[in-house]
């Protein structure tokens, strides 16, 4: 599926659009180690391969942070809108870190429109997004995010 693009205009009445799927992005332990040193969180479960190998996941695991924080490469695949002056991230709702993402997985990103309201100047998206991993049971990032658009 493409990217669902929109006008401004047609903002209003988008609660209930399919976003469809990002393509699919493997993480790496490059990304997880830039991570790891951008946040200051270098625990062994994300940063240490041999000894994660005996760990908890069987090898090193992206930080769900990180995997929340990819949410952010997926939308420009997604959605766009057209006719906006300003794009605000405004935030979260209800993130939950379901299962984890072992380095060198695919993950991609589903999302849909759920709800629109009119703010000043604007509108307001909420948008529930689900971060999967390529052949895993359960998602590793569900959340609700929050976007204003402004004319």
């Amino acid at each position: 599926m493409g990217q669902t693009v929109l006008s401004y205009e047609q903002l209003a009445t988008a609660a209930g659009t399919d976003l469809g799927y990002s393509e699919f992005r493997t993480v790496t332990q490059e990304q997880v180690n830039t991570f790891a040193d951008a946040t200051d969180d270098h625990q062994w479960i994300h940063t240490d391969p041999e000894k994660a190998k005996d760990g908890p996941f069987g090898g090193p695991i992206a930080h769900g942070y990180l995997s929340l924080s990819l949410q952010i490469a997926f939308w420009s695949e997604l959605f766009d809108v057209t006719g906006v002056s300003t794009r605000v991230n405004y935030g979260l709702d209800k993130v939950r870190f379901p299962s984890p993402v072992p380095v060198g997985a695919k993950i991609r990103m589903k999302a849909q429109i759920a709800e629109v309201e009119e703010v000043k100047g604007g509108y307001q998206i909420a948008v529930d997004q689900v971060v999967e991993v390529e052949g895993a049971p359960k998602p590793a990032v569900v959340s609700r995010g929050i976007y204003r658009f402004y004319a």
